[in-house]
């Protein structure tokens, strides 16, 4: 199933007809393909969305960064509930969103690290857009 996670009723579908499902994305907010894929990403380290921050921060940045994470959590565990809610029924057990979206076969990713902070992926990621493709002659 050809789906885009950001809105996970593709997947809950391909859960329960059992279907092999495929991401398109440019990114899910909160870092939810972070979790979902268990890429490493150490808030004291990783620079998180909307902070402006390189890879080389002084502790207070450090700091704000880790409070960024924190905010990110509670907010997106607040816009996503109604989907792990329908999920949970839906397929009679309980069911966070990084749990089903940790079910996708292949993530097919829009990244371009000039624009993204380079970071660890998973071998079930592919990037389809950016400088990471060849270019037709």
């Amino acid at each position: 199933l050809f789906t885009d996670p950001v809105v996970p009723c593709g997947q809950i579908l391909a859960e329960h007809l059992s279907l092999p499902s495929v991401f398109f994305l440019r990114g899910v907010p909160c870092g939810l393909d972070l979790k979902a894929t268990q890429c490493p990403s150490p808030p004291s380290y990783v620079p998180r969305a909307f902070t402006e921050y390189s890879d080389h921060m002084n502790f207070p940045q450090r700091v704000k960064n880790l409070l960024f994470e924190f905010l990110n959590y509670f907010l997106c565990d607040f816009a996503f509930q109604p989907f792990a809610e329908m999920a949970s029924e839906f397929l009679h057990q309980p069911m966070t969103v990084s749990e089903l979206l940790s079910h996708a076969s292949i993530w097919l990713m829009r990244f371009d690290f000039v624009l993204d902070y380079p970071r660890p992926l998973m071998p079930n990621t592919v990037f389809i857009g950016g400088v990471h493709c060849a270019h037709k002659e």
